[in-house]
């Protein structure tokens, strides 16, 4: 009798590298390991493919996620000005849905009932898994080996692993957990779960120390055509090819690392390492030619509905209404965000220095103090009595309050 089938989220690292053999064992199903190529560093998605079907999956699918990844999922990070908790510009909550719509479509090709990954079960990736495979199809079943299992430290789940033939990237001397993609990399677990500690320098790999990075500034001017990036230094360059140049040329310069306490979406806080140099620098390129292009009220609101999207992001609703509305706002901001912004990069700094376009709100005549201001002063004298209008009238009627109320307390005093 054939046994059910099972589409596992494979990375080749230890929690996806033992729940192969642990799905074969305690459930009996075949496992078809599926990879998603998101720009992840890597030595070789051949090796992995290998490696799988050596710790026992009858299949290995490696799909090159790149483009869509970019084209379809980074477009909209970038017009969201992806942020969460204002500091962090979303990771692995980008690739995660792009990720689960592969894993649905390989559980509808090979006719498999479940779906399985290796999220812990208190991390945020449990969460954007299984919600993107909800709605994408919500009579798939998801297997959760690492909330099941009764291997309650990585210590033991690297025992485990070698037990079983199984060869695993970590030690227990190194025992950092990361994930990263072509947007940048996250770093967890070890020394790092005190946040007191240093983050060690051996943990980043894609940005130099500050203090290593060269000597003398660098510029680099990033071009946008409705919001998004096409060319570096007037040269044209797809998106994709603009985030590995610029993940080179910020993290050379040091910039890119986030150091942060997280709030995740179970309610746990954790301490978080980040290498986002190309992500943060094209983010705060494309905020600046914002404030340039957008009207002002338009540039407010969407102030709140960027912090939006990137909490429903993270909290893995990628699919949902809401956030498929916040999208479409975000969408009729980006026509006239056109134009060039330079960035000047220098020993773990990125500074906006210099900005243009032809869509420009910009007035030089409305905003200079020289003689060519055109600006009429004496509209402000009539704007400023109808502004503060308002505010005027509530504080004159405190202060009659507040003589009725004294006339009252004399009177009171004297009787």
């Amino acid at each position: 009798m054939a046994k059910d089938k099972v589409i596992l989220a494979y990375s080749g690292g230890l929690d996806t590298s033992v729940c192969i053999k642990w799905l074969q064992e305690e459930y009996g199903l075949d496992v078809i390991a599926l990879v998603g190529d998101v720009g992840q560093e890597h030595d070789g998605l051949q090796a992995i493919k290998e490696k799988a079907l050596k710790s026992g999956a009858v299949a290995c699918e490696v799909i090159d996620m790149k483009e869509e990844f970019v084209n379809e999922y980074l477009t909209k990070a970038i017009a969201a000005n992806a942020m969460y908790e204002n500091k962090y510009p979303l990771l692995s909550a980008l690739s995660r849905p792009v990720i689960s719509k592969y894993l649905v479509e390989a559980a509808h090709q090979h006719k498999a009932k479940y779906i399985a990954h290796g999220c812990t079960g208190k991390g945020n990736d449990q969460v954007r898994f299984e919600s993107s495979v909800s709605v994408l199809d919500p009579t798939l079943k998801v297997i959760a080996p690492v909330r099941e299992w009764d291997l309650k430290t990585r210590a033991e789940e690297i025992e485990w692993a070698q037990a079983h033939g199984i060869d695993v990237p970590v030690t227990k001397d190194s025992p950092y957990s990361i994930d990263d993609n072509l947007w940048g990399r996250a770093i967890e677990c070890g020394v790092l779960e005190d946040p007191w500690n240093e983050p060690p320098e051996d943990i980043f790999t894609i940005t130099a120390s500050p203090l290593e990075a060269p000597g003398q500034p660098e510029y680099v001017e990033v071009e946008f055509k409705e919001g998004i990036p096409c060319a570096l230094d007037g040269k044209a360059m797809s998106f994709l090819d603009i985030i590995y140049e610029l993940n080179a040329l910020v993290g050379k310069h040091g910039f890119g690392r986030i150091d942060m306490i997280e709030n995740r979406l179970v309610g746990v806080k954790s301490r978080e390492c980040y290498e986002v140099p190309a992500g943060l620098a094209l983010i705060m390129a494309h905020r600046a030619l914002e404030d340039l292009c957008l009207e002002r009220d338009v540039l407010h609101y969407k102030l709140s509905i960027e912090q939006s999207w990137a909490v429903a992001v993270y909290n893995g609703q990628w699919f949902s209404p809401l956030k498929n509305a916040l999208d479409a706002f975000c969408a009729t901001t980006q026509g006239d965000v056109n134009g060039t912004v330079r960035l000047k990069l220098f020993k773990g700094s990125c500074l906006v220095v210099g900005s243009k376009s032809v869509s420009s709100l910009y007035d030089y005549a409305l905003a200079t103090y020289d003689k060519e201001d055109a600006f009429d002063h004496g509209a402000a004298k009539g704007f400023i009595a109808l502004h503060g209008l308002s505010t005027k009238v509530w504080a004159m009627k405190q202060l009659e309050r507040k003589a009725k109320g004294t006339s009252a307390d004399k009177a009171l005093s004297g009787m």
